[in-house]
This record gives C-alpha cells, structure tokens and sequence, in this order.
C-alpha cells in the first residue's frame, strides 16, 4: 500500500501536498495539505520497532487529552484525526500504523533553547501541563516502553555490552569507560528510591525537551506536543531530562565540546519546572531534583555508550565514532554539572 492510499483513507481526495518533516528521531512525519478543504495536517507512521503496541499509542493519547479538556487545560492539544472510517490508526500493506494529527498554523519549533527567556517559558509550560494530567486518581494510560526507566536494566545492558564489545570499540572508548566506571554507582540511590516507593508514581511525559513544545513566532508556547512516551514513573525524570536537553550548549553530537553547562539555563530552568509544580512535589521529590540532572544525563551518556559498544545497533549514526561522540559530549555535560552543584 502506497502512502498515496493511506492519505485517501484519511482525507478522501488526492488533491494533496506532502513534505517530509525530519527534525524527529524516531517516527516517520510529513506535513500533509488537503488542497480541496484548505487544511494542514500532520501524517505520522509509528515507528513499531520503538513503539511495539500503537493501539496502546493512541489510547494514551485520548485519555490524556480527555484529561486535559475536563481540568480546563490553556495550550492548545492535539487531537488525533480519524480516518473516513472513524479509525485512529490505519495499516499499510506492510502491517505498520499510520496516523493523523491536527496542526497548528504559524507555530515554530526549536531543537536548542535560543535565549533564557524561552527556556523559562517551555519548562514553565512543562510545569503546568504535568500539573494538569497528575489529578488526584490517575488514569489507567499503559507504559509505551516497557523498561525504558528501569536504570536497573539499563547498567546491566552496559555491563554486557562492555563485556560482549569488540576489542577495537573498547580501545577507542577507554577513556569514557572508565569515567562511566567510576559514576556506575550513581544511579543506586534512584533505584532504591523507587524499590521503597520514597518517590510517587506520577504521569510524566519523558520527553520533555524544547522540541516538543510548539511556539508562536514571538516564542510563547502554543502546544505541547508528542505525548507517545507518556508513562506513570517519577517526575525526577522528566526534571532531569529537561536539564539534560536544555543546559548543553552545543548539540549532542558534538564530541569535542568543552564546559557544555550552562549554568545560568539550570537555574531558570528549574524555577520553570517549579512554577506550578514546587506546592505539588513531596520533600524527596524536592531534595532531589539535582541529583535527578545527574542521574538523567549519566543515564543518556550510558545508553549511547552502551550502543556504540555493541555496534550501534538502536540509534541512527551518521559515522562510525557518532555514539562515541555523543557520550563524549554527555560526560562533558555532567562533569560541567557536578562542578556546578559541587559533586565533583
């Protein structure tokens, strides 16, 4: 089945215009125009080597946006489009799930936060979109990526690819190795926390940098966007992530980057993610948001570090050394991070 039959199913006409949309990482995303009705909107193939169940994808996004309509929720949202035939998801001949979703007109996206202002203002969107979805009882949404934050599992996968590596990857990565080494007992007290529920499970986006927030050209939000990986876990891990996204300076493929840390963007960062969330967190919550930037950066350097010891495998490389680089610019980052939060 030719995408030229997924996008009659949806919008009936073949009077259409469509352009790849290539700024995300795992999905397939167009921006797709029906010319008869004058509307845009955006066409997503679900990557299902990522996301195995797209059913549960799309349920998740129903209820959440039911979630936020019924608590009066100020951003725009999202809404996934029904095919002709009242479907959300439609199959091409290879089995894989196609989906629509409504656009916004005259939004802009960013891939790095281009002033302190803008920073403040999308964790701050953060803040309150996660204050809306965590109502007293939470919905019944299905995790997406089972064992995506089981960190447990994920210094075990390290473990064994260090084990498993070819000798020549392990010569090249000697260096990151052994610092990953020394910090490989950093994530325990993350883990524990969650083994004796000292932290509540909360719903959390898990992908919260700059990227999935749509902005007017004058750079206020409009949307927050790309609910796939939502989940129940701890909030620390969306706080970490986004200190993780937003206070590197340079982009993440940049190996040979040096005092990456911004340390003025940490702190609006946080005073964002705090602004409607600070009365909500419980005491450990709060005690420990900058340990939870660490172990959120450690725990992306170790997953890029894991795939370039097995071959770089899972992400999409550009070159032989790209995964190197990559955990060569995270460590630059938390090394950046510690000294700031005197850890080092």
């Amino acid at each position: 089945m030719e995408i030229n039959d997924i996008i009659i199913q949806f919008i009936g006409s073949n009077n259409y215009s469509l352009s790849p949309i290539t700024e995300g990482l795992i999905n397939t995303t167009y921006l797709l125009e029906d010319l008869d009705r004058k509307e845009k909107f955006i066409l997503q193939k679900i990557n299902q080597n990522v996301f195995k169940q797209p059913e549960v994808v799309i349920k998740n996004h129903v209820m959440i946006n039911e979630l936020l309509r019924s608590n009066n929720y100020q951003f725009q949202i999202i809404e996934p489009i029904p095919s002709l035939t009242h479907q959300l998801l439609v199959k091409d001949s290879n089995g894989q799930s196609w989906r629509m979703l409504s656009f916004v007109e005259n939004s802009i996206t960013f891939l790095t936060a281009p002033s302190l202002e803008t920073a403040f203002e999308a964790a701050k969107t953060f803040s309150y979109f996660l204050t809306i979805v965590n109502t007293e009882k939470l919905p019944a949404i299905e995790d997406t990526l089972p064992d995506f934050l089981n960190f447990e599992k994920r210094v075990a996968d390290y473990k064994n690819s260090l084990k498993d590596a070819a000798p020549h990857l392990r010569k090249n990565a000697k260096a990151e190795i052994e610092i990953t080494n020394q910090l490989l007992s950093l994530p325990d007290h993350w883990i524990e926390m969650e083994k004796s529920n000292q932290i509540p499970k909360r719903i959390i986006h898990a992908d919260v940098k700059i990227s999935n927030i749509l902005f007017d050209q004058n750079h206020h939000p409009l949307a927050v966007i790309d609910l796939d990986t939502m989940m129940i876990s701890t909030i620390l891990y969306d706080f970490g992530t986004m200190i993780q996204s937003y206070t590197n300076t340079t982009y993440e493929d940049d190996g040979s980057a040096e005092n990456n840390f911004n340390p003025e963007m940490y702190k609006v960062v946080k005073e964002g993610f705090l602004f409607y969330l600070k009365e909500k967190l419980t005491p450990s919550e709060s005690q420990n948001l900058d340990y939870a930037a660490q172990v959120a950066i450690y725990i992306q350097e170790l997953r890029f570090l894991t795939d370039y010891l097995n071959g770089s495998t899972y992400y999409s490389t550009k070159y032989s050394e790209h995964n190197l680089d990559r955990t060569k610019n995270q460590l630059q980052l938390l090394k950046g991070l510690r000294e700031y939060l005197g850890s080092e």
